[in-house]
């Protein structure tokens, strides 16, 4: 970095750019939309067996507290996955708005 410039790095992978070395914004959207389902398919599964752990831990007095400690662990991962969602919705949102100045389509402000 040049001293006192800023530069914004907006972390775009290599197999979305056009031959012409342009952003390929949709494509990017697209990437973004599959990680937000991966992140959410995550969320979901940890949760689930975090449930299951919870159950376990009735059922199972004698390993209760393995059982406790390893939901605690699952209900954490389903945390983080549903942030790690959370933020590539708003790549992909951010992906899409780029498309759209891109291609000229105007933006209005209204919602956010």
């Amino acid at each position: 970095m040049s001293e006192g410039g800023h530069h914004h790095h907006h972390h775009h992978h290599h197999n979305q750019e056009t031959p012409t070395g342009e952003i390929d914004y949709r494509k990017e959207e697209k990437h973004h939309k599959h990680m937000e389902q991966l992140g959410e398919l995550g969320a979901v599964a940890a949760g689930a067996f975090a449930l299951h752990e919870k159950h376990k831990a009735k059922k199972d007095p004698e390993n209760a507290h393995r059982h406790k400690i390893e939901e605690e662990i699952a209900a954490t991962v389903a945390v983080g996955a549903g942030g790690y969602a959370f933020h590539e919705h708003h790549k992909k949102k951010e992906a899409k708005r780029e498309d759209e100045e891109a291609h000229g389509k105007k933006h209005h402000h209204l919602f956010h």
